[in-house]
């Protein structure tokens, strides 16, 4: 049993891994030949397209009744993808660190990642008290996150896409400098994230049946095994971007991403029967607060310009490392609430 559930995560993972590479590839393509800069197909293309297995992974868990599993995956997910930027950060040893080049856009696009984390946290908090208002089966919280979205995302389009430098581009492949290469960047784009959204239920399913035997609680095994496990087309799309020297698509996908989780409520709340919000542990607030505190050391890293930094007390990513070990610790802690 054990060794079956093993066997299938780790062929699921690797199977996402290598369709998360091809995506982000043909993201970066898409960015080149439509004259989309990187910041916009990293917040929209590439972090809708990898935020995937979360939606799918975590509709299955509502449906049979785990919210805590599905919420503490949209939350623990946000985190280990902070995680992973800051990993990206420490190993790139190119010219430039992600969070030493600063963007007006980058730091809207956080903005708007902390925002919507910031109002999920509200209403895991009073989802007691907001259980009364609804419209039909669909409660008021997820409305006022997606729409605190929305108006974001209406900010980054038409008000600061224009500032996004263009210094980190790399060259255009020969063999995309023709109209019919967008095509083909476009299509292989939806091939890879319809193969990440079709492996992504049994990469859950075999992380599931290890869970179980652990017996460790619903939210805690959401937000660490399973947030990892749908977080992983993030890591290798990030990781791929940094190593292309595209700072821009890497940060937009993780911002992008961390965003995209949060209304992703919506429709779980649309599946579930009552408001889910009333029916999740209220410990999920830690690990919302934890996203909203390392999403701000990244944008203070991008903007505090210092020759050499403390580790762990300027911010930087060190710290933002700090902060993801404390906040999992914390939940360990109170794995049981």
């Amino acid at each position: 049993m054990l060794t079956l559930s093993i066997i299938k995560f780790v062929m699921s993972a690797t199977i996402i891994v290598i369709a998360g590479f091809y995506l982000t590839k043909c993201a970066d393509s898409i960015s080149e030949l439509s004259k989309l800069n990187r910041l916009l197909v990293g917040g929209l293309f590439l972090a809708g397209a990898t935020s995937l297995p979360e939606l799918f992974v975590d509709l299955s868990a509502v449906r049979k009744n785990m919210p805590n599993l599905a919420v503490g995956d949209l939350l623990g997910s946000s985190l280990f993808n902070l995680l992973i930027l800051a990993i990206a950060d420490i190993l790139h040893k190119g010219t430039g660190k992600i969070f030493t080049r600063t963007s007006g856009a980058h730091a809207l696009s956080a903005a708007m990642s902390i925002n919507v984390t910031a109002l999920t946290g509200m209403a895991i908090f009073l989802g007691p008290y907001l259980s009364h208002f609804s419209f039909g089966e669909i409660g008021i919280s997820p409305l006022v996150i997606v729409g605190a979205y929305l108006l974001g995302l209406r900010m980054i389009l038409f008000e600061q896409s224009e500032i996004v430098e263009k210094r980190d581009r790399g060259p255009i492949p020969e063999k995309f400098k023709h109209k019919r290469a967008l095509a083909s960047a476009i299509a292989g784009y939806f091939v890879s994230a319809l193969i990440i959204l079709i492996m992504a239920p049994f990469l859950a399913e075999g992380a599931g049946n290890i869970a179980d035997l652990t017996g460790l609680g619903k939210t805690f095994i959401g937000s660490t095994l399973v947030a990892l496990c749908t977080s992983l087309p993030e890591m290798v799309s990030t990781i791929t971007a940094v190593r292309m020297g595209a700072f821009d698509l890497a940060i937009g996908n993780i911002f992008g991403s961390n965003s995209f989780n949060m209304i992703l409520l919506l429709p779980l709340d649309l599946v579930y029967v009552g408001d889910i919000f009333n029916s999740i542990s209220r410990i999920h607030i830690l690990t919302a607060f934890a996203v909203i505190l390392a999403t701000s050391v990244a944008v203070m890293g991008q903007l505090y310009q210092v020759e050499r930094r403390k580790k762990f007390i300027d911010p930087d990513a060190f710290a933002i490392i700090g902060i993801v070990i404390g906040s999992l610790a914390l939940l360990y802690g109170f794995r049981e609430i």
